[in-house]
């Protein structure tokens, strides 16, 4: 955390234009779990990675993360006041300032990755891939537009699963692959690593839908319930709670199922991972 932490004030600039490194630094420095960069820099700990690579692909990782919740938070789409237990970015900056900032994180996430001189040509363009594919149509943007699209609309199961896999899932799941993109991984312990990814990635959002219904926006440090009141599709309104909470056990069980197949010497890190996102309380 402390690597991430000072790395992330070091290259996300305070004299962008205008204001904008302000808005900037408010919306990604000083709060949030970090849990994308640290299921980086552990995936990386796992394989003996190149250290340079993973803390500059875990920033790039939180700068992506960062972004899509500014522009998330916008009056647009989920129109929230509250992140991270602060106003968010658009109340305190204003909506066009909130937009350039999450567009020039996402610029600065790839800037990042890409540096002159430390990390290989061959390893920089295959975390671009990981992170841009994760972003993109067929992941965070792709689920955040299906989301959208599904206010009000009943899912099932596996469609919900599949909005999901993409929304959250794919950042989460790169996350884990960035890191391990940062040593010598054979396709077996690739594979292995994937699906603890897409385990812990849907995880990460069944709990989320549990603690909109059960926690207080205190605790949360956004919004609650927000989902229930825009009716938007949850595990929740489709499993029940008690069932999305047996879910959530299901889904760290087969984390750390993957883990046990991948073969890797040390998987301590990514395993106490899963616990945490499976047993968080906001």
């Amino acid at each position: 955390l402390a690597r991430v932490e000072e790395a992330l004030s070091a290259w996300v600039p305070a004299d962008a234009p205008a204001g904008l490194g302000a808005a900037m630094r408010y919306a990604v420095l000083d709060g949030g779990k970090r849990l994308r960069p640290l299921l980086v820099l552990a995936a990386c700990e796992a394989v003996q990675g190149h250290c340079e690579a993973s803390v500059r692909a875990a920033c790039a990782v939180e700068l992506i993360h960062a972004y899509s919740l500014v522009h998330d938070d916008m009056p647009c789409m989920d129109n929230d006041v509250l992140r991270r237990g602060k106003p968010t970015v658009h109340v305190k900056y204003g909506e066009a300032q909130a937009m350039l900032a999450g567009d020039a994180m996402q610029a600065l996430a790839f800037e990042v990755l890409t540096p002159d001189r430390g990390v290989e040509p061959a390893l920089q363009a295959r975390l671009v891939a990981l992170l841009a594919r994760a972003a993109g149509h067929d992941g965070m943007a792709g689920g955040q537009a299906i989301d959208l699209a599904s206010i009000g609309h009943v899912l099932d199961e596996s469609a919900l699963r599949d909005m999901h896999r993409r929304k959250t899932g794919a950042l989460l799941r790169a996350s884990v692959l960035m890191g391990a993109a940062c040593g010598p991984v054979g396709s077996h312990v690739w594979d292995a690593l994937g699906h603890y990814g897409d385990a812990i990635g849907l995880a990460f959002q069944v709990v989320d839908d549990i603690l909109d219904v059960t926690q207080a926006s205190e605790k949360l440090g956004k919004t609650a319930g927000k989902d229930l009141d825009n009716n938007k599709p949850t595990y929740v309104s489709v499993l029940g709670l008690e069932r999305a909470r047996a879910h959530a056990l299901e889904l760290r069980a087969q984390a750390q199922a993957a883990l046990a197949r991948s073969g890797l010497a040390d998987t301590s890190a990514l395993a106490w991972l899963a616990d945490k996102v499976v047993e968080r309380d906001n």
